[in-house]
């Protein structure tokens, strides 16, 4: 009989699952475990079951982590596993974030329904995203097209391309690669011209701040410079009090012990945007991330964030 079967708590999409299944393949890995040590504990989330508007409309990002954080809590599960760009920069008491797996490719694809790129679609055409971020920066290059909601997950998106609802859509290519899906793409985003969200490409894996056992084991997992890389990344955000209504992207590189930090902040309609950067020693990620936040802030004025509500 199993004892001390360890949970793993995630959302119930494909990709979500996959997530959880790599998490738990390296935890098998590193701790000589067998699979039916683990099980896979799927839980419905306010985010997937809202698809009838705008997750800001409807209360944020948190809304794809709050069911599974009470389970956490409550202890239901033990570990959660969540897409980075996902976690609000705030975690209920009691929670942290124990654990980074090594970052996938962090670039935006472009599925175009009978075009391959941006650049192709005719005038007035319609791309279908639930992005803020992609929004503006689509705009930015193509302010003559219409960028309207699109909502639901990899599948649903590629279903409603073809179903004609829209002449291009935008998704992550990491989470096409965990799906071995990335031949959908028609074309790959440039990350200098079309920066990610922070936190894109990144697992993280939260548990109780008291379960020392859980903590253990995760360590052996972590992948340190893509900690270092997100902390840096959630520290810029947390200054900017980022939500689902912030259009803000940006990217950190760690390389022998350095970090190097890039962010952007944009206008919903991508006309004015603000650009930052900052580097240092790995080692005060945090640090950097906040003061580039405090700098871009302070570059930006109150009024140019106003222009978000």
């Amino acid at each position: 009989m199993q004892t001390d079967l360890i949970r793993i708590g995630t959302r119930g999409s494909l990709l979500a699952q996959a997530q959880a299944a790599e998490t738990r393949a390296r935890l098998m890995a590193a701790h000589s475990l067998p699979e039916d040590a683990f099980e896979i504990v799927v839980i419905s989330t306010s985010g997937d079951r809202i698809q009838d508007r705008p997750l800001s409309e409807a209360g944020g990002k948190g809304l794809f982590t709050k069911e599974i954080e009470e389970a956490l809590l409550d202890g239901r599960i033990d570990l959660a596993v969540h897409s980075s760009k996902d976690m609000p920069t705030v975690l209920p008491e009691g929670l942290e974030i124990t654990a980074f797996l090594e970052r996938e490719d962090v670039r935006d694809a472009f599925i175009g329904r009978s075009v391959e790129a941006i650049g192709e679609l005719p005038e007035g055409a319609r791309l279908g995203t639930s992005s803020l971020r992609r929004q503006a920066l689509v705009l930015r290059m193509r302010p003559d097209l219409e960028v309207g909601m699109f909502r639901g997950n990899v599948q649903t998106r590629l279903r409603k391309l073809e179903e004609g609802l829209a002449d291009g859509t935008l998704l992550a290519l990491a989470g096409l690669k965990r799906l071995v899906m990335e031949h959908v793409a028609t074309a790959i985003m440039d990350p200098e011209i079309f920066p990610p969200a922070l936190g894109q490409g990144a697992i993280c894996i939260e548990s109780r701040s008291d379960d020392g056992r859980i903590r253990s084991m995760l360590e052996a997992i972590h992948h340190e410079e893509t900690g270092a890389a997100l902390t840096c990344e959630r520290a810029f955000l947390a200054v900017l009090d980022g939500s689902c209504r912030t259009p803000i992207a940006g990217l950190a590189k760690v390389e022998g012990g350095r970090i190097s930090f890039s962010g952007l902040i944009l206008t919903p309609d991508g006309r004015l945007s603000h650009e930052i950067g900052g580097e240092g020693r790995a080692a005060e990620a945090a640090e950097i991330g906040a003061d580039a936040g405090k700098r871009i802030r302070d570059k930006a004025g109150a009024q140019f964030f106003d222009s978000w509500d």
